[in-house]
């Protein structure tokens, strides 16, 4: 009889090849869309803060036609509207990782879903336990559950801290899961009184896209209106409009067959992330982030329930629940950190988890609609508990930089130039032969060199 394996898998090892080089393509994306969230919020902020009025007046905006329902705000269509890419994005990312990516293998994605399922729930526990003792609202209890990798990979860009790609890889795959969640928090505790006729005919146009992609149809004259359409019926029942751009995303075919060298889901991906990172989120980040920030409004959010649950919950809940749901799964399972890393990197990754802006902001307006006030408060909360969470990693992940970019520079080393990175052929003859040959070609040359300079140095014969 076989006896059993005590091989320990490795957690934050190396990915394979064409997992890496997608995701960090993506990662490439978001990192660009990031800085342009983090401007667009800057600017927000400015706007408010300075001529307010005009702000007000500008993201109250109504547009949109009346007699479908949709003669919405500004603000509205931002939210509602735009942010129904942003949430197709995740929606294919969500079906990637679970077919190709981190999430394929039940075994391989039990620590990173372990750890962001702890990193909702010990932040929401935060914000529970806070509020429960302060006398304040529980509504807002989703409000610091969420992780925005967009702001977090800017944050990082900003910072100038090269993480290798493993927690890189790591962070998304925490942000996608911590997406499934936020769409199902949303789905659930916040949708309004259903209209079932506008539901029913937005599942049927979403069984229609899903038959259409399984025969193979083609061109995007064909989804786009369809994909607005099951939009406008899903705005119009009474379920978060959103619910229909992940909804679509997850019917994408996100496998490669014979031949591809991309699925269709990659495909789409690749050209609709630049929208939704690049337009999409900053311009909701536009007209969402703008609220009055005084010195009044600054001790207000450190004193009240509400909001010191948001901050604490983004600061000190995501933090601890990432890191404490990763230690002891690792400490419970076979999983064994990489030896090249060490276990304060992983609370670093935890606690720029904490910067939770563009979903955090979505539910803080669905969680108080109608107090205005306190929906302002909120988003201070958010911004205010977004920046400690950026500036406390930030140092934790500074203080490890050196060896991070030794990793990094190892990571990418391609001594044979052949585009691939080595430490993806040292177990390859062939590799070994091209390096031989480079050697070869570089000990010939400078045989030839010390020829020539033994010759120039016998013809020498010192000053006449």
């Amino acid at each position: 009889m076989t006896a059993p394996s005590n091989r320990r898998s490795i957690f934050l090892g190396r990915m394979p090849l064409p997992e890496r080089n997608f995701i960090a393509e993506a990662l490439r994306t978001e990192t660009v869309g990031g800085v342009l969230l983090l401007a667009a919020a800057i600017a927000a902020l400015i706007w408010a803060n300075t001529l307010g009025g005009s702000y007000e007046a500008v993201r109250g905006l109504h547009i949109g036609p009346e007699s479908l329902g949709l003669d919405l705000s500004l603000q509205h269509w931002a939210a509602n509207g735009l942010l129904a890419i942003f949430f197709f994005v995740a929606g294919i990312e969500l079906k990637r990782e679970l077919v190709a990516g981190e999430l394929r293998d039940p075994k391989a994605a039990a620590l990173p879903v372990i750890a962001a399922i702890c990193g909702m729930a010990t932040p929401a526990l935060v914000y529970f336990v806070v509020n429960a003792a302060g006398g304040g609202s529980l509504r807002g209890w989703a409000v610091p559950t969420a992780t925005d990798i967009a702001f977090a990979l800017a944050v990082l860009a900003v910072i100038g801290t090269s993480l290798p790609s493993a927690l890189r890889a790591f962070l998304l795959t925490l942000a996608v899961v911590d997406d499934l969640f936020a769409i199902l928090i949303i789905a659930i505790f916040f949708t309004s009184k259903i209209n079932f006729l506008a539901l029913g005919l937005a599942v049927a146009g979403l069984a229609l896209f899903y038959l259409l992609l399984r025969k193979g149809v083609r061109g995007w004259y064909v989804y786009v209106p369809l994909g607005v359409t099951i939009w406008a019926l899903m705005e119009n029942s009474g379920v978060h409009a959103t619910i229909a751009g992940v909804a679509m995303g997850l019917m994408l075919r996100c496998h490669r067959r014979d031949g591809e060298r991309q699925s269709p889901g990659e495909h789409i991906e690749h050209l609709v992330r630049p929208l939704s990172a690049g337009l999409a989120v900053p311009l909701f980040a536009l007209f969402s982030a703008g609220v009055s920030i005084s010195g009044g409004g600054v001790h207000d959010v450190f004193t009240r329930p509400e909001t010191l649950g948001v901050v604490l919950g983004l600061i000190v809940g995501k933090a601890v629940g990432i890191f404490g749901g990763t230690w002891c799964t690792a400490r419970f399972t076979r999983a064994e950190l990489n030896p090249d890393l060490k276990w304060p990197d992983v609370f670093g990754v935890a606690a720029l988890a904490g910067i939770g802006f563009t979903v955090s902001l979505l539910i803080g307006e669905l969680a108080f609609a109608g107090d205005t006030t306190l929906t302002d408060e909120i988003k201070a909360s958010v911004l205010i508990g977004s920046l400690l969470a950026a500036v406390f990693a930030g140092i934790l992940l500074k203080i490890r930089n050196n060896k991070y970019r030794v990793l990094c520079d190892e990571e990418e080393r391609d001594d044979d130039q052949d585009g691939i990175p080595d430490v993806y052929e040292r177990d390859q003859p062939e590799y070994h032969l091209r390096m031989a040959a480079i050697h070869e070609a570089k000990a010939a040359e400078h045989r030839k060199l010390a020829e020539m300079a033994a010759h120039a140095r016998s013809g020498d014969h010192g000053p006449a």
